[in-house]
């Protein structure tokens, strides 16, 4: 089975690397890690993901509109966002988001 590529947005490093961790050590999933919105917007646009994770660290105001570039780019790819609840959130606001796409 092929696992689900997930692009994960998160500006404070050290959620970004628990939340690429955690993620990956499910080993349904493999994660590319971003730390800004330009760097999320040029992967998204040059590879093939299955969901987006946004995590904390933008304003409301940004959020929105990093999703609607991401959407312009690949409106099928869900967006989901994250900011904190533990692992069982986590992986449930996941299986949600790709139950959507």
């Amino acid at each position: 089975m092929k696992k689900k590529e997930i692009l994960v947005m998160c500006c404070h490093p050290g959620i970004l690397a628990t939340l690429t961790r955690l993620i990956e050590k499910s080993g349904e999933f493999t994660v590319t890690a971003t730390a800004t919105a330009e760097e999320t917007v040029n992967r998204f646009s040059a590879g093939s993901f299955d969901l987006v994770l946004l995590g904390a660290g933008l304003a409301p105001e940004a959020e929105k509109e990093l999703e609607g570039d991401l959407k312009k780019i690949k409106p099928e790819t869900p967006v989901v966002y994250h900011f904190g609840g533990g692992s069982g959130l986590l992986f449930t606001e996941i299986q949600q988001g790709l139950n959507q796409g």
